[in-house]
C-alpha cells in the first residue's frame, strides 16, 4: 500500500453538507481499496484567488493509503464531482502525525476571535456599569 496526502477544497455553499460529503467520499475510497488514516476538517477559509467565482472554500486535508492502480479512477471521480472546486493528491513516503499548519492556524484564528468577542462583551458591560453610576 502506498501513502498519499490529499487536499480537497469544497464549494463553500455546501458547508452544511460536509458530513454527507465525507461519508460519500469515504465510500468512494473504500470501494477502491483506499482508506483514510487521518482527516482534518479545517472548515471555510478565504481563498488566495477566486476559483469558479468563489472567494472562500471548505478545506479537507487527508492522509490516505491505497493501491496506486486505483488512484486514477479516484482522481477521475474527484475531477468530475461538482462539490469539489480544487484538489491535490500527492504521494508521500511517510505521513506526518502532527496537526497540519493549516489546521493549527485555523484553530488559532478561532481562539483569537473568541477572545476578542469576550473582550468586547466585557467592555460593553464595563461601559454600561459606568453609565449606571
Amino acid at each position: 500500500m502506498k501513502k498519499y496526502e490529499a487536499v480537497l477544497i469544497l464549494n463553500p455553499n455546501l458547508s452544511s453538507k460536509v458530513e454527507d460529503f465525507k461519508e460519500e467520499f469515504n465510500k468512494l475510497l473504500t470501494d477502491n481499496s483506499f482508506k483514510i488514516t487521518k482527516l482534518e476538517d479545517v472548515g471555510r477559509r478565504q481563498l488566495a484567488y477566486s476559483i469558479n467565482n468563489h472567494n472562500k472554500g471548505h478545506y479537507l486535508l487527508m492522509n490516505l493509503e491505497g493501491e496506486p492502480s486505483k488512484l486514477l479512477e479516484i482522481e477521475t471521480k474527484i475531477k468530475y464531482n461538482e462539490s469539489i472546486i480544487r484538489h491535490l493528491v500527492l504521494a508521500v513516503k511517510n505521513h506526518s502525525e502532527d496537526e497540519s499548519a493549516l489546521m493549527a492556524e485555523s484553530k488559532n484564528k478561532k481562539s483569537e476571535a473568541s477572545e476578542s468577542k469576550k473582550e468586547a462583551v466585557q467592555k460593553d458591560a464595563d461601559a454600561k456599569e459606568k453609565n449606571d453610576e
